[in-house]
């Protein structure tokens, strides 16, 4: 009923809008040449007046009465013989108005029988979010603009063979879990992304409620590289899952962040992210990316961290069984490892500023101040971020030019 109440009145307002100017009264509508005779009229005016405060002479104020008036005769002449436009009759007017209500109320109600719902309500933020893209139509879409992951070209002929083998196999068994983890792992060796996600899709119909968060990850991360690292609702419903069951996860939460970069969302991408960094292990798959990576996300959202590739967990537990020469040759190691980054691929002011201040802490003065004058060279035409490197100078007493 509340639907009707405000479909009526926005109709009410709509007619109102376009009715009026139909209905309303009328008015007589004035003629050009009237609008002339009273402009010379007032012209007439002007001429007494300047002559009466001796801007004009008697004979240019002749002249000018002389000219107003000629123009003013030939306007009243044409006001005479000028007919008014008028309304139109008060009856088409009304024809008009009726027929134009009729056909909107019509059009309104024909459209929402063949669009409409009635009694629908309104979608919930969950359905809104399962109207993005499938996983296969994004499949589809990567492979149509050649952005997805290409397939191995040159595959050994061998594998490809015992591949098609396994698929010939599994055709008349397809409930063979092992088989069907086989062929989604070497689907995705072979590059063939789209298949591995068809068979691990087989892996978890046989898993059903035995599936593991490490099951679900897995699954939402060939879902995702098979849509060109698009994160379809249903590689979002796998990661889901995959929370679910084992919050720690460190798979699910990197394509998490991978998840929350696509909704613009770069804080959670951050602290999802920066989380793996701290726990490691170093060696770990995402560790790589999350690092050429956290930088920009960062700045996305607006976030300056304090120790950008700070160390990981188990760098941490080692250092506590550390003498103090071998934590210290730890921490020259990761400032030396920072000073390379630095002059190999720059970085921002922050950075610049965080090294000088590392030196300077070690005692290593002459190398504070060598870095101090490198980054007033790099940062030369930002006034911002020179304050930042001179406060870092003076922390590390360094002598500021």
């Amino acid at each position: 009923m509340t639907f009707w109440i405000f479909a009526g009145g926005l109709t009410v307002l709509a007619l109102a809008a376009m009715l009026w100017p139909l209905l309303r009264p009328k008015k007589q509508t004035a003629m050009r040449s009237s609008y002339d005779v009273q402009i010379y009229k007032d012209q007439l005016k002007e001429v007494e007046a300047d002559l009466a405060r001796g801007t004009l002479t008697e004979a240019e104020a002749k002249a000018s009465r002389t000219e107003v008036s000629r123009r003013l005769l030939a306007a009243a002449d044409a006001e005479a013989h000028e007919s008014s436009s008028g309304n139109a009759p008060k009856g088409a007017s009304r024809a008009l108005a009726i027929t134009v209500s009729l056909a909107m109320l019509a059009g309104g109600f024909g459209l929402y029988q063949q669009l409409g719902v009635q009694g629908m309500p309104d979608f919930p933020l969950e359905d809104r979010i399962s109207s993005r893209p499938s996983q296969e139509v994004a499949e589809k879409a990567a492979a149509q603009d050649g952005t997805g992951l290409p397939d191995i070209v040159q595959a050994d002929p061998k594998h490809l063979e015992l591949v098609q083998q396994l698929q010939d196999v599994l055709k008349d068994r397809p409930d063979d879990l092992r088989g069907h983890q086989m062929l989604a792992d070497n689907l995705a060796q072979l590059g063939k992304y789209a298949e591995a996600r068809v068979a691990q899709d087989d892996v978890m119909r046989i898993l059903g409620d035995e599936a593991t968060a490490a099951d679900y990850a897995a699954h939402a991360e060939i879902m995702i590289v098979a849509a060109d690292w698009y994160v379809s609702p249903a590689a979002e419903e796998a990661l889901a899952h995959a929370f679910q069951i084992d919050p720690s996860n460190q798979l699910a939460r990197y394509y998490a962040g991978v998840l929350m970069i696509q909704r613009q969302d770069y804080a959670q991408t951050y602290s999802l992210w920066n989380g793996l960094l701290q726990e490691g292990p170093a060696d770990a798959p995402w560790i790589s990316v999350i690092e050429s990576q956290i930088e920009a996300v960062a700045a996305e959202a607006g976030i300056t961290p304090s120790a950008l590739a700070g160390p990981s967990a188990d760098q941490v537990n080692a250092a506590g069984d550390m003498t103090d020469e071998e934590r210290n040759d730890m921490v020259r190691g990761m400032v030396a490892q920072l000073s390379e980054r630095l002059a190999n691929e720059g970085g921002s002011a922050e950075e610049w500023a965080r090294l000088i201040r590392a030196y300077g802490v070690l005692g290593e003065t002459a190398k504070a101040s060598a870095i101090w004058n490198e980054a007033q060279v790099i940062f030369a035409d930002n006034a911002d971020d020179i304050a930042v490197l001179l406060e870092a100078a003076r922390d590390a007493e360094v002598s500021a030019r």
